[in-house]
């Protein structure tokens, strides 16, 4: 049978899986295959898709078809009949005096407390004269509430107090879960829709169309194509449960044989162990003897001498060298003051020299007021002359009479000309000059600023030769002392050598008689490892084949858990706390969340071909299990 998926009913809204165990669909992930396991489940996730698709139909429409609704919109009337389904999901059954019923009004009419905004859409209801059931005035607070805009955030306050929903609705309903708190937000997208709705002239206590969760929605065939999916998936949940029992017997079988090789395993160890135990006796007072008697007594007096004579020559060395470098040090330091000094200086040259340059500035700032006050005397003796020349053709007489007046005020002209055109070249000098000073000025601050780059590196360079020099000191000075350790622990040891050979020749005797002994044990531990190496081959072997099993057990009764984000704050394998640098990232195979360090490897997996990310052990052990399968 072929499963025929319509386009957004299997998806999961929890988790983002990067693969899916069950490749029904492109869609379909362990959350939904859940879902379809348990009866609750699958009406919550059927209520949400219905949900979504009769959100996503209305606001399409009405963007297409204008934003102002009536109430006779089949897609709205549709929208209603499913919030009805979804509000009506787990409500508990109440007894009555006409009998049990399912009332919506109660956790709605509850929205007034939670929320005073709500207090006007509630007294409205309870005005409404043509109402006479508590479904009657549901209906007509959801289509009040869509007009005000306001049906997600009452909702959205309705959720949050789960403690009191808890009064209306039974465990699982969808009001109580985390689909309920997603159709809230997606109502979110209703408020780009204004409602036209007459509330006071509708039937709603009797309001029965498209009751059947909207059959309008769908077409025939893609009803009869989630039937289908419900047979097969029905189906397969038969084979999956025969297919557990079976592997369940298997598990038993295995377990038992486990627990027999567990046994014999551990009286072969405690041979082994006691065997072991006497051979590693034996071996040590043997290497004991041997070390001691062999090297000790060989190299210890040689090797006194030499390093005696090595320590006394790397002593003088040493007082040498410290000599050296303390001089050093001291040439260096005076170096180093002397640089300062010298910086010192410069920096005093060049406030002169800024100092220069803000006076020659004044004094040209003042040159130039003074020629703009000659050129304004020039213009208004300009203008007397003028005047004087409009007299002197108004009046013959006179111009003779003041030829000299005229005369003296030429001269005096000549000389404001001559005067001006001195101050126009001193001028020209002036700013001749202050260009040459400030070239002067630019080329003595790169001199400078490159004598006090040189001066820095000088200094860094002498620094590092200082910090060398000083690091050096101080290994010479710990090798030293380390030296004289040495000495001391060789004395010590020549000691206890002198000692230890008087008691070697009563060790050789005893030590011919352990070697038979030895070779005897070293056959009898031959044999002992041998059948040890094979009854830990079969235990490896079962404990792969109950891994196995237990995965596909695993797998058959829910898939990986995938680890939240914000459930993780540590890497599960090195548990170092992930911040921005460490970044988190989750394990293909068994679902749990490390950082980049713990999961850098990529294998590919049954649900994916291509290689994907792993941790560290969980590649550990599919290398195993792939090695064991191949051998």
């Amino acid at each position: 049978m072929s499963l025929k998926v319509i386009s957004g009913f299997t998806t999961c809204c929890t988790v983002q899986h990067a693969t899916c165990v069950w490749h029904l669909s492109p869609n379909f992930c362990p959350s939904a295959w859940l879902a379809l396991r348990d009866p609750m489940a699958m009406e919550r996730a059927n209520l949400l898709n219905m949900a979504k698709l009769s959100i996503k139909g209305l606001i399409e429409s009405a963007l297409s078809f204008g934003r102002t609704l009536d109430s006779d919109y089949p897609p709205l009337q549709q929208f209603f009949v499913v919030m009805e389904h979804c509000l009506k999901h787990g409500l508990k059954v109440k007894k009555s005096f006409l009998g049990y019923n399912k009332s919506l009004w109660g956790p709605l009419e509850m929205v007034e407390k939670l929320c005073p905004e709500a207090g006007e859409i509630v007294a409205s209801v309870r005005d409404l004269p043509g109402l006479k059931t508590p479904l009657g005035r549901a209906r007509a607070w959801l289509r009040l509430a869509l007009m005000q805009k306001k049906l997600a955030d009452y909702l959205r306050c309705l959720i949050t107090r789960k403690d009191l929903l808890s009064d209306f609705y039974e465990s699982g309903a969808v009001m109580l879960e985390e689909e309920g708190a997603v159709i809230v937000g997606l109502l979110v997208g209703l408020n780009v829709i204004d409602a036209n709705l007459c509330v006071k002239g509708e039937d709603l206590d009797t309001q029965v169309r498209h009751h059947h969760l909207g059959i309008g929605i769908f077409e025939n065939g893609q009803i009869a194509a989630i039937l289908d999916q419900k047979n097969y998936v029905e189906e397969l949940n038969r084979q999956l449960n025969s297919t557990v029992h079976s592997l369940q017997g298997r598990v038993d079988s295995l377990e038992k044989s486990n627990t027999k090789l567990i046994e014999e395993l551990a009286i072969a160890k405690n041979n082994i162990i006691k065997l072991q135990e006497e051979n590693h006796q034996l071996r040590n007072e043997n290497a004991i003897i041997l070390m001691k008697a062999q090297q000790h007594l060989e190299m210890s007096q040689a090797d006194v001498g030499v390093e005696l004579d090595t320590y006394k020559q790397s002593r003088q060395g040493l007082d040498e060298m410290y000599n050296e470098a303390r001089r050093q040090l001291r040439e260096e330091c005076q170096l180093r003051q002397d640089v300062e000094n010298e910086l010192v200086v410069q920096v005093s040259m060049k406030q002169e020299m800024e100092l220069a340059m803000k006076l020659l500035e004044k004094d040209i700032h003042e040159k130039q007021d003074t020629l703009i006050g000659l050129r304004h005397q020039l213009d208004e003796v300009k203008a007397i002359n003028v005047e004087m020349y409009q007299k002197m053709q108004r009046s013959d007489d006179s111009m003779k009479q003041k030829n000299d007046i005229i005369a003296r005020l030429e001269e005096k002209t000549n000389q404001i000309t001559a005067t001006m055109k001195q101050l126009e070249q001193r001028l020209q000098e002036a700013e001749r000059d202050q260009w040459s000073a400030e070239d002067e000025v630019r080329k003595f601050k790169q001199d400078f600023a490159n004598k006090a780059d040189s001066l820095q590196r000088q200094i860094s360079q002498r620094e590092k030769q200082l910090v060398q020099l000083e690091t050096d000191l101080k290994i010479e000075k710990e090798w030293r002392q380390t030296l004289q350790n040495d000495l001391e622990r060789e004395r010590e040891t020549i000691t206890q050598l002198s000692t230890e050979a008087q008691q070697i020749n009563g060790l050789k005797k005893e030590f011919h008689q352990l070697q038979d002994e030895n070779r005897a044990l070293k056959g009898i531990c031959a044999e002992q490892e041998q059948a040890l190496q094979e009854l830990g081959y079969k235990l490896s072997e079962s404990k792969l084949k109950i891994e196995d099993i237990k995965e596909a057990n695993k797998a058959l009764q829910g898939g990986q858990v995938w680890l939240k984000d914000r459930d993780a704050t540590h890497c599960k394998l090195c548990e170092k706390e992930f911040s921005i640098s460490r970044r988190k990232h989750h394990c293909r195979n068994c679902g749990e969340i490390f950082c980049n360090a713990c999961s850098d490897n990529e294998l590919p997996l049954p649900a994916s071909p291509k290689p994907v990310r792993v941790c560290d052990t969980c590649h550990a052990l599919l290398l195993q299990r792939c090695s064991s399968s191949t051998t």
